[in-house]
């Protein structure tokens, strides 16, 4: 019987993100516009395009043997899962985001215990309470289906909400009060798979090129040559991941260097490694950066 690993991929605001991850780790998944069942050109795996929120009871169920989700939405279903790696990415970059207490700039509210007594509106009503329930406040949470920035004041007294970059709230003149959370993507499996030798490999060798692939994201690679005189001026100014590759060149006194640094670098770094006796430098972009 033809082995098959069942992959959650998270629908909406991670969808786009999460289908260029998989292409830079060598998956390519294509979504037909009105099918939940994207294709992948690996025979083994069989994609189901799910919303983030449902992919962890999923896992939990065994529905799906792998998929990805957020620590959020992992805590707010309190699913039992098998934790495989943290993918630090979001809809709009590579970093964390955060679920915040927000208010509008002219409420009262300055300090969590402010919210004795008040309305929240959220989608993580769960993980509300327990951090309401931590600082000892009492108040009423209600489950929002979305929009939950316009709700305040009219509505409700202040908001739990997901933000990247803080711009909507600010855009709707609101300011943060505290943060709840910080939550990252994260590859889950069931726990009943993960006990599978070939389900686990599977799983190990996607968390090991997504992780690459994330590891690559906003690095290149650098390529130079450089007189054997001039290698100590150069090698000091290159900021490596590890220690640069040195090698020979035939039938000179040069060596090749080459070297993966931060893409926000190289503007500068180029013309210093000229001045400091670099030669036929090229740049080019990176998939995957396997540690």
């Amino acid at each position: 019987m033809k082995k098959i690993l069942k992959l959650g991929i998270p629908k909406g605001s991670l969808q786009e993100a999460t289908i260029d991850l998989f292409k830079k780790a060598g998956f390519n998944i294509r979504i037909s516009e009105r099918s939940y069942k994207p294709t992948i050109d690996d025979d083994t795996i069989e994609c189901r395009l799910i919303r983030a929120q449902e992919i962890p009871k999923y896992v939990e169920q065994g529905v799906l043997d792998a998929g990805l989700s957020g620590e959020d939405w992992i805590q707010e279903t309190s699913a039992d899962v098998h934790g495989v790696s943290e993918l630090v990415y979001s809809k709009t970059g590579f970093g964390k985001i955060r679920l915040v207490i927000a208010v509008p700039e002219s409420s009262s509210i300055k300090r969590v215990e402010d919210l004795e007594g008040k309305r929240i509106a959220t989608e993580l009503v769960n993980v509300t309470k327990s951090y309401l329930k931590k600082h000892k406040v009492k108040a009423e949470v209600e489950f929002s289906w979305g929009a939950t920035e316009v709700k305040v004041p009219e509505l409700v007294d202040a908001i739990s909400e997901l933000t990247e970059t803080g711009s909507s709230l600010r855009a709707n003149n609101l300011r943060v009060v505290d943060v709840v959370m910080e939550s990252s993507t994260k590859f889950i499996a069931n726990k009943a798979s993960i006990k599978d030798a070939w389900k686990k490999q599977k799983i190990d060798d996607m968390a090991m090129l997504l992780k690459g692939a994330l590891l690559a994201a906003g690095n290149v690679g650098l390529k130079m040559n450089v007189s054997k005189k001039n290698l100590a001026s150069v090698i000091s100014m290159l900021p490596a991941m590890k220690d640069p590759t040195v090698s020979n060149l035939y039938g000179g006194d040069s060596v090749a260097i080459e070297v993966v640094i931060e893409e926000k670098t190289v503007r500068d770094i180029i013309p210093k490694l000229i001045k400091a006796g670099a030669e036929g430098i090229v740049e080019y972009p990176l998939n995957k950066v396997i540690r």
